[in-house]
């Protein structure tokens, strides 16, 4: 039977499909290095995999059948439902049994888990006494799930990202470096900063109608949205369609350079006429970002990390482009910024912020900072 054959077969999630016993009972720490596999098989492939959580509950070290747990009843009664290609083990050791049921088709979600849960709870009653399974949750988790402008993060789960969970408890101590360095950087930057930004904000106000500063929606770490402080560069109430339209071709890989002052383009409305005069010159040096050392100091941004994206643009990220929200806070300048800066495209972009999470450490966001300046006199589109 072919790969997409047992996918069909699972909505109906045929008994035939079983492996009896034979099926392996993963320890936690293998089972939750398995979700990691899967999930990074499917952020290449597309194809749903669904976590599956049955939780013993209080009542998962006492059991009736010959003395055996109620946790290890749960494991003896699911073994028969397993597809060859679908694994079993302890998410949390003795207490919460995990599934793996992989190739799910997203459009069938509702029916494959409606299908999956009476099976589930067929194969409990037939091992469990009443009082038993009423205490026994179940739950589901499937990914990759859809994100759009009105739900970025909703179904952004961490029990399919306990990689990252792992890593951020081992860093713990270089994490509040990090928070320091943000701290003392910001103040230091907004006090050396402070008479540029009363000459930034007259040059504003005489130049151009509307607010001074640019208040922005942005998507932060784990999809949490938060208010991004820039110094305004575009006319007041402009039209953004143009700029959301490119940024879905971007990050779809078919968007093409934009010529920019003569050189053979960047990635990114380089000469956008929503712009004004003053603003060009701003972007052109970043000083537009000079408020942005508030949203450090508040502890939504740091000063090294991927850029923030806005809200239309998460949504139509692919699903590997998504851990570049979720394995650090956004910063003002970062790797990409560094050394591509709008010469590569977004693929290239998410790799480098991801290859930044990947060897983060205090000395790495100092190189980071130090080499920053030379790409502002480089200068920006």
């Amino acid at each position: 039977m072919s790969r997409r054959s047992e996918n069909s077969a699972l909505v109906e999630f045929q008994p035939e499909l079983t492996m009896a016993t034979e099926a392996e009972v993963l320890t936690q720490h293998s089972f939750r290095r398995r979700i990691v596999v899967e999930r990074k098989r499917s952020e290449r492939s597309k194809e749903g995999v669904l976590l599956v959580l049955i939780d013993a509950g209080k009542r998962a070290d006492h059991g009736s059948k010959g003395g055996m747990r109620v946790s290890d009843q749960i494991i003896e009664a699911m073994l028969p439902t397993l597809r060859d290609t679908d694994v079993i083990g302890w998410y949390e050791e003795g207490s919460v049994v995990g599934m793996l049921l992989t190739e799910i088709d997203r459009t069938l979600r509702n029916t494959a888990i409606s299908s999956i849960l009476q099976r589930v709870n067929g194969a409990l009653a037939e091992q469990l006494t009443f009082e038993q399974v009423s205490q026994i949750s179940i739950s589901f988790y499937l990914f990759p799930d859809e994100w759009d402008e009105n739900r970025l993060g909703h179904d952004k789960n961490p029990r399919f990202y306990p990689d990252l969970t792992t890593r951020e408890k081992t860093r713990r101590g270089h994490l509040r470096v990090k928070r320091a360095m943000d701290m003392l950087g910001s103040c230091f930057a907004l006090l050396v900063s402070a008479p540029m930004f009363a000459i930034i904000a007259v040059a504003i106000r005489m130049t151009s109608e509307g607010p001074i500063f640019f208040r922005q929606k942005r998507v932060g770490r784990d999809g949490r949205e938060f208010t991004l402080y820039k110094f305004r560069t575009m006319r007041a109430n402009n039209d953004s369609s143009q700029h959301r339209e490119y940024m879905a071709k971007l990050i779809a890989g078919v968007a093409e350079k934009v010529p920019a002052d003569g050189k053979a383009g960047v990635y990114k409305l380089a000469n956008d006429n929503r712009i004004t005069p003053i603003g060009k010159i701003l972007r052109k040096t970043s000083m537009d970002e000079l408020p942005q050392f508030l949203n450090v100091l508040k502890g939504d941004m740091s000063l090294v990390g991927p850029r923030p994206g806005i809200a239309y643009e998460v949504a139509a990220y692919k699903p590997w482009h998504r851990r570049r929200i979720l394995q650090v806070k956004p910063g003002i300048t970062g790797l990409w910024q560094v050394t591509a800066r709008s010469q590569v495209g977004f693929d290239e972009m998410v790799r480098l912020d991801l290859r930044y999470a990947e060897d983060w450490s205090p000395w790495l966001d100092f190189k980071i900072l130090m080499q920053t300046p030379r790409a502002v006199v480089k200068g920006a589109y």
